[in-house]
C-alpha cells in the first residue's frame, strides 16, 4: 500500500502523482496530464479556500468569544458547522473532479434525539463537522505554499528556457542557465503533483471517512444483517413447527368428524332405514289380510322417514349448513340462536364487511358459535347468552359469553378443543376465559382471507 491505507492508496499516488511511483512517471511528469491537473488544482484550490478559510477562522473565532453573549456565538457555531457539511460535499466532488480519484465526504452525524435544543447540539458535537473546518485553514496554508513554490519554480524554469536569447552573449553562463531551467520544468511537475496529492491525503483524513470507519460501519451492518437472518430463520422455524402442527391437528380433527359423520349414519339413519324397511314389508304381507296393521305399519313407516329426515338434516348441518351458504353468515348464526334452549342474543357490527369475508372464515365461525351455544346449553346452566361478531384489520372476530357456572376445558371433551385445532389450521387465535366463579368468554378471531 501507498502512505497509509487509511489516507491514500497506491493507486490515488498512481493517479495522482505518477512521478513519485517509477522512474518513466518522472520521466514524463512534464508533459503527463497528471501535472497539468494538478496545477489547475492548486490554482483553484488557493482561490475556493482563501474566503473559506479566512470565513472558518472569523467565525469560529468570534462564536468562541461571543458565545456567552445572548447566545449569539452558539447561534453562529451553530450555523458554521451546519455550513461545513456541505462545504465537505462540494470540496470533495472537486478533488474528485481536478484529481480523477474518488473523495468522498463522510456523512452528517445523526442526531442525538428529538427536540429543538438535541437537534442543535448535535452538528456541534460532530467531530467529523470540526475536522472540515480544521481542513478549511490547513488546506488554504497548504495551497498558498504550492501556489507560491509552483509560480516561484515556473518562472525560474521560463527564465532559464529563456537564456538563449537574452544571453547569448555569454555562452557559459547562457548553458548553465539554461539547464538549471530544464531541471525546474521537472520541480514543477514533482511539486505539482506532490502539492496534489497532499491535498488528497488531508481530504482523506478531514473531509472523508477513515477506512477504519467504514469497516466498522460495514461490520455493523453485516452484524444487523446476520441478526436479522438469524431472527428470520428462528421465525420461519417456529412458523414452520406451528403449521405442522397445526396441519397435525387439522387432520385429526377431520378424522375425528368423519368417525363422527360414520356413527351418525351407523347409529341414526341406517338403523331407522333398516327398521323402515322392516314396517314396509310387514305392511305389504298384510295388506291381504289385515288392512288395520298394514295401515299401522305405514304410519310407523311414516314416522321413520321424517325422524331419518331431521337426523340427515342435522348431519348435513353440522358438515356444512345450508343457510350459510344460501343466507350468510347472520342469518346462519341467527338459526342457531333460534334453536338454542338458552336465549341468544346475536349481533353482527357490520354485516357487509362479514359477508365479505372467505368461506372458510365464516364456516369456522359458524361452527365456534354452534359448538359455544351446544355446550352453553349442556354444560354451563346459563340464563343468557350474546354472540358478537365483527371485522376489522382483515380479520373476523367471534365473541361467545354466557352467564353459566364457568369452569369450560378444552380437553374435558367437549367439542372445543377440535374447534381450536379449526382455528389453529386457519392461521387464527382461539381464546378462552371460563373461571370457576362463573361465566365463560371464548374469542375467536380468523383472517378473513382463510
Amino acid at each position: 500500500m501507498g502512505m497509509s491505507s487509511t489516507i491514500v492508496t497506491r493507486d490515488d499516488v498512481s493517479v495522482v502523482a505518477p512521478a513519485l511511483c517509477s522512474a518513466r512517471g518522472l520521466l514524463r511528469a512534464p508533459v503527463s496530464l497528471a501535472t497539468w491537473r494538478a496545477f489547475g488544482q492548486a490554482v483553484i484550490a488557493w482561490v475556493w479556500l482563501l474566503p473559506v478559510g479566512i470565513a472558518a477562522v472569523t467565525a469560529v473565532s468570534v462564536g468562541v468569544a461571543t458565545s456567552l453573549v445572548a447566545g449569539i456565538g452558539l447561534a453562529l457555531l451553530i450555523a458554521t458547522v451546519w455550513v461545513a457539511h456541505w462545504f465537505a460535499v462540494v470540496e470533495a466532488a472537486r478533488l474528485t473532479a481536478q484529481t480523477g480519484v474518488d473523495v468522498a465526504a463522510a456523512p452528517r452525524r445523526r442526531r442525538l434525539g428529538t427536540g429543538f435544543w438535541r437537534a442543535a447540539v448535535t452538528p456541534l458535537a460532530d467531530g467529523r463537522a470540526w475536522a472540515v473546518l480544521g481542513y478549511a485553514v490547513v488546506g488554504l496554508v497548504i495551497s498558498s505554499v504550492a501556489l507560491a513554490v509552483l509560480v516561484t519554480s515556473a518562472a525560474g524554469a521560463l527564465a532559464g528556457l529563456a537564456a538563449p536569447v537574452y544571453l547569448y552573449s555569454a555562452p557559459l553562463r547562457c548553458t548553465a542557465t539554461f539547464v538549471g531551467g530544464v531541471v525546474l520544468v521537472w520541480v514543477v511537475a514533482v511539486v505539482a503533483q506532490s502539492s496534489a496529492l497532499v491535498q488528497v491525503v488531508l481530504a482523506r483524513a478531514l473531509l472523508s471517512q477513515s477506512q477504519t470507519a467504514q469497516a466498522r460501519d460495514a461490520q455493523r451492518a453485516a452484524e444487523a444483517a446476520r441478526r436479522g437472518a438469524e431472527t428470520a430463520r428462528r421465525d420461519a422455524e417456529v412458523r414452520a413447527a406451528h403449521l405442522a402442527q397445526t396441519r397435525t391437528d387439522a387432520v385429526e380433527a377431520a378424522d375425528d368428524d368423519r368417525r363422527r359423520i360414520e356413527r351418525d349414519l351407523h347409529d341414526g339413519a341406517q338403523q331407522r332405514l333398516v327398521a323402515l324397511g322392516v314396517d314396509l314389508g310387514v305392511a305389504r304381507r298384510q295388506a291381504a289380510t289385515d288392512p288395520a296393521a298394514a295401515v299401522a305399519a305405514l304410519d310407523h313407516a311414516h314416522a321413520e322417514v321424517k325422524e331419518t329426515l331431521a337426523e340427515l338434516r342435522d348431519l348435513v348441518r353440522g358438515i356444512h349448513p345450508a343457510v350459510l351458504s344460501d343466507r350468510g353468515l347472520d342469518a346462519a348464526l341467527s338459526a342457531l340462536a333460534a334453536r338454542s334452549p338458552v336465549p341468544v342474543q346475536v349481533q353482527v357490527t357490520d354485516p357487509d364487511a362479514t359477508a365479505a369475508c372467505g368461506a372458510g372464515a365464516q364456516a369456522a365461525a359458524y361452527f365456534v358459535v354452534a359448538e359455544a351455544l351446544t355446550n352453553t346449553a349442556k354444560h354451563a346452566h346459563a340464563t343468557c347468552a350474546s354472540v358478537e361478531v365483527s371485522c376489522a384489520q382483515g380479520h373476523l372476530r367471534v365473541v361467545v359469553t354466557d352467564d353459566g357456572v364457568g369452569g369450560a376445558d378444552t380437553t374435558a371433551g367437549t367439542g372445543l378443543d377440535g374447534l381450536r385445532a379449526r382455528v389453529a389450521a386457519l392461521d387464527g387465535t382461539f381464546d378462552l376465559v371460563s373461571p370457576p366463579a362463573g361465566g365463560t368468554r371464548l374469542t375467536v378471531e380468523v383472517p378473513c382471507v382463510s
